[in-house]
């Protein structure tokens, strides 16, 4: 058990990305669980991932322009993909954004097939390493969410099929370099289901508070016990979900007795 990684220079910049994080994935979830598309996140992740590996073989810099255009471009490639799923097999389209993940997830392993580091940026992509972002790394990011937080709350009764994808895309790209699929993952869904039985303004505040209790109380005890910070953090964002649902459930006994 160690405390010498608590310093803000570290958890600082992490505990932001974090909070960006939460901004757009927790209406963004709750809106996906509303449309029973669950996995959605999962593949658009992969995806985006996929093409951040493809400009890595490619030789680009790292966090360069041309990686993020090229993880974008991805994202919006699977996000049209699943719009038209959605409008010409909506009765199977869960199973195939299954099929997509998994064939964005093999063809990432493929292409790193022979990089001698090729499990480390595997790993990277599903943890994430969110101790290791910078304050400039955040700037990007913070601009990307303050638009999709706009394009969101303001234009959403516009944003159907298309728009809503394509939202969401945006939204993944901007953070599954950071924080690694799994935890976008976790950001979406957990603080959804968290707030699932509350109404509209209720559940968006149980959810924005699930997603930071998360990511705080996850950072701080993988800096104590020296665990990988993204793994920690989606069990912090599990077991504060938890809080919500007795609520809820303690409230339904007081109403019946």
């Amino acid at each position: 058990m160690s405390f010498d990684g608590m310093t803000f220079s570290i958890l600082g910049p992490a505990f932001i990305a974090g909070l960006l994080v939460v901004a757009t994935h927790v209406p963004l979830g709750q809106e996906v669980l509303k449309r029973g598309i669950i996995f959605i996140d999962l593949a658009i992740a992969q995806i985006a991932g996929l093409g951040v590996i493809l400009s890595h073989q490619l030789g680009w810099e790292s966090h360069g322009w041309a990686v993020q255009l090229a993880a974008l471009s991805s994202a919006l490639i699977g996000a049209w993909i699943l719009s038209l799923m959605e409008k010409f097999w909506g009765s199977i389209q869960e199973a195939l954004i299954g099929v997509i993940f998994i064939l964005s997830a093999t063809a990432s392993i493929l292409l790193l097939a022979n990089n001698p580091q090729g499990g480390e940026h595997l790993k990277e992509l599903l943890v994430g390493q969110i101790l290791w972002v910078t304050w400039e790394q955040l700037i990007p990011m913070a601009l990307m969410s303050i638009a999709i937080l706009i394009a969101w709350f303001k234009f959403r009764q516009y944003c159907h099929r298309m728009g809503f994808y394509l939202i969401f895309a945006m939204a993944i790209t901007s953070s599954v370099q950071l924080v690694g699929v799994y935890l976008v993952f976790a950001s979406l869904i957990i603080p959804a289901i968290a707030s699932n039985n509350y109404k509209e303004k209720p559940a968006l505040f149980i959810g924005y508070i699930v997603g930071v209790l998360g990511y705080g109380l996850g950072l701080i005890f993988s800096s104590i016990i020296d665990l990988p910070s993204g793994a920690v953090i989606v069990w912090g964002i599990a077991i504060v979900s938890l809080l919500p649902q007795f609520i809820f459930k303690k409230k339904q006994l007081f109403q019946k007795s």
